[in-house]
C-alpha cells in the first residue's frame, strides 16, 4: 500500500469553504472503497466520509451530511473532500485511507498505518 497525502487543509471562518484532496494507494487505487477520517485534539479519530470505488455510493457521518461531499477520480487516484458551511467542532486532522469493502471502511480500527494528515482548522 503506498502511504496516501493528504493536502487541502487550512484555516477558515465558519461558514467557509475547503477542499481537501488525498492522493495515493497506486496502481490499485480504482478497486478500493476510499474514505475520510478526522481526529480533532484530545478525540479519537472518528469517519467522516466513504466513496466506493465506482464512486456510485457514499456514506456520510450524520455530523456532516448535507455539508460535506465525497468524490473521486480514479484516473488521477484521487480523493476529494468539499467540505462547505464549516463549524467550530469540524477543526481537525483529516485523513483518507482505502478499503476492499464499503461495509468496513467506516470502522477506523481497521487501519494500521495512516498518512500524516491535513489539519483544518475552523475560527468562530
Amino acid at each position: 500500500q503506498v502511504q496516501p497525502v493528504e493536502s487541502g487543509g487550512g484555516l477558515v471562518q465558519a461558514g467557509g469553504s475547503l477542499r481537501l484532496s488525498c492522493v495515493g494507494f497506486g496502481r490499485t487505487f480504482s478497486s478500493y472503497a476510499m474514505g475520510w477520517f478526522r481526529q480533532a485534539p484530545g478525540k479519537e479519530r472518528e469517519f467522516v466520509a466513504a466513496i466506493s470505488w465506482s464512486g456510485g455510493s457514499t456514506a456520510y457521518a450524520d455530523s456532516v451530511k448535507g455539508r460535506f461531499t465525497i468524490s473521486r477520480d480514479n484516473a488521477k487516484n484521487t480523493v476529494y473532500l468539499q467540505m462547505n458551511n464549516l463549524k467550530p467542532e469540524d477543526t481537525a486532522v483529516y485523513y483518507c485511507n482505502a478499503d476492499t469493502m464499503m461495509k468496513t471502511i467506516t470502522n477506523v480500527n481497521r487501519f494500521g498505518s495512516w498518512g500524516q494528515g491535513t489539519q483544518v482548522t475552523v475560527s468562530s
